[in-house]
């Protein structure tokens, strides 16, 4: 696969997913904290089963969670840490 069609693929994947704005304020307080213990790490099946929800009350119901954040996701996360706690 080359490389352009490699960022297609990523781009694609992302249009389906649910924008983290959409879902990181409606998250749990407990939820959020899992997710900052290791921003790097998958998901834990408990926020991604609020993730779904939360897309379907904003209107994506076919929206895709995310298993694991990406770098603009963590770097989002990292700038709302100051709400959490």
């Amino acid at each position: 696969m080359s490389e352009r069609d490699e960022e297609l693929r990523q781009a694609d994947e992302t249009a389906a997913r649910i924008e983290i704005e959409r879902w990181w304020p409606h998250l749990s307080i407990e939820a959020k904290h899992r997710v900052l213990r290791d921003l790097e790490a998958e998901l834990d099946e408990e926020a991604i089963a609020e993730i779904v929800v939360i897309a379907a009350r904003s209107g994506r119901p076919d929206a895709e969670p995310p298993v694991r954040l990406e770098a603009h996701e963590r770097d989002y996360v990292r700038t709302q840490i100051e709400a959490v706690d």
